[in-house]
């Protein structure tokens, strides 16, 4: 009976068969102990898909998209007190100088919005994207701040927002995982692969990581002197023995095994097609700035689409290089953002404008941002004279499109220095409920039965956003 526990409905009745036989043995047994989430979705959703573009390392809202005519005025002099009595920063010490952006803003598109002249492609798209000023968070360190961002909770082990998505509304596509990983860069982000772990759902639900060079998915690929006739013989085998072992144990785990070794299987015809950019028509290459056999956040955007398109739900791409505390000239900025800026606005941009012209934006949600934001104030750690700021979780920016947002629309505001929200605060939660109401889910319904309680992404907070909504 303990082993029954851990059942979910689902996983009951894959066992036992469907019918009239199934239904009276659950209703035998402790309702309780079978509770499983209402079926999804519980209404009928405005987008089908999503994809994240993760800036990892938290890009300066002050210097893209919250500008502040106020600091520019006082800047270089000393940070009120009244900012620092009783406040917690990660790297500044004693009474930091305020510090104005060094780079301009201007108003684009028919809605006015205010956006970096670093953006200049997304600036394209201001009128198909909404704004969030306003977003704040509870974590200053980074690897806990993208863990919250990425799970709704700081510490390791709670399922990702791909992993509570998939498990809710299951994969359109047959021959690839329903939540993918995409990273640009050499390394993984500070959170590391807690951010798109399943946690306590079944590892079915675990994002899988696709790469740009090599073999786009470990061990996927038959070992040297494996015919494609001895791969599948080996899995019929295994098989059979895993559902012997199934049988008798009844650990939807080992359903889980069983599905993933088939998946890879079929993967060998799929991901190869899927990851082939090349054929891609010129023009397409041009707007993202693609190239194809290289490892860069423009080909990883333009995999996001081709993704979608074969029916996965959830993609998500991280973006290093964030992380411009000002300490040089590879972490400032004057040097680092514009870089980091150049790398990813073009296909950033080029991507919204792509499944707008495929009709495919109405219902694919993209969200842009990072894990918190940056001070007003320069952090100038050991003397440095380059301009750069601290983590700041009381206020930061992101951007929304398609999938049921407004477009051309800023939400929220911050004070005349951008140290705090004054105006439609949004947490982490708010967002996670909002990015789930739009995906036809009621956020206080997708919920797990573990150690004895049930989980959700929101937890016990989070209220959809609906000045966001269409």
């Amino acid at each position: 009976m303990n082993e029954l526990r851990e059942l979910t409905r689902r996983t009951l009745l894959k066992q036992i068969g469907f019918g009239v036989g199934a239904a009276a043995l659950t209703a035998l047994l402790n309702e309780d102990l079978f509770a499983q989430q209402a079926a999804f979705p519980n209404f009928a959703p405005k987008a089908k898909r999503i994809i994240y573009l993760f800036m990892a390392g938290a890009p300066s809202q002050l210097d893209l998209w919250d500008p502040k005519p106020v600091l520019s005025q006082h800047d270089g002099q000393d940070c009120p007190e009244e900012y620092l009595k009783g406040e917690r920063f990660a790297f500044i010490k004693g009474v930091p100088k305020l510090l104005a952006s060094p780079h301009k803003f201007v108003q684009a598109g028919e809605s006015g919005q205010w956006i970096s002249t670093l953006l200049p492609h997304t600036a394209e798209i201001v009128d198909d994207i909404a704004v969030i000023r306003s977003m704040h968070t509870d974590q200053f360190n980074h690897a806990p701040a993208q863990i919250f961002m990425n799970t709704g909770n700081q510490l390791p082990g709670r399922p990702s927002m791909g992993s509570w998505l998939t498990y809710g509304l299951g994969s359109e596509s047959r021959d690839l995982p329903g939540f993918v990983v995409l990273i640009s860069g050499d390394s993984n982000p500070d959170g590391g692969k807690c951010l798109w772990s399943s946690g306590f759902l079944p590892s079915v639900y675990q994002g899988v990581e696709f790469r740009s060079k090599g073999d786009a998915v470990l061990f996927v690929s038959n070992p040297d002197g494996v015919t494609d006739r001895v791969r599948r013989e080996m899995l019929d085998a295994l098989k059979e023995l895993n559902a012997m072992k199934l049988k008798e144990t009844l650990d939807p785990e080992i359903d889980t095994r069983i599905s993933q070794y088939e998946l890879a299987y079929r993967m060998q015809s799929s991901v190869p097609e899927l990851m082939d950019i090349s054929k891609e028509p010129a023009s397409i290459h041009e707007m993202y700035g693609t190239s194809p056999g290289e490892k860069s956040f423009a080909n990883n955007c333009l995999l996001a689409r081709r993704l979608i398109e074969r029916g996965v739900r959830f993609v998500q791409l991280y973006h290093r290089g964030w992380d411009h505390h000002g300490t040089g000239e590879f972490e400032d900025l004057t040097h680092a953002l514009p870089r980091r800026c150049k790398e990813v606005d073009q296909a950033s941009a080029a991507l919204v404008k792509d499944l707008k012209q495929r009709g495919m934006l109405d219902d694919t949600i993209v969200i842009w941002g990072g894990e918190f934001g940056r001070t007003p104030m320069k952090e100038g750690r050991g003397g440095s004279q380059l301009p750069g700021r601290d983590h700041h979780p009381r206020a930061f920016s992101l951007w929304m499109a398609g999938g049921g947002i407004k477009g051309g629309v800023s939400l929220g505001s911050t004070d005349d220095l951008g140290y705090n929200v004054v105006e439609d605060p949004v947490s982490v939660h708010d967002l996670h409920a909002t990015i789930l109401h739009l995906m036809g889910i009621d956020h206080t319904r997708l919920t797990y039965k573990y150690l004895g309680r049930q989980f959700r992404l929101t937890d016990v907070y989070g209220n959809v956003v609906g000045k966001l909504l269409k």
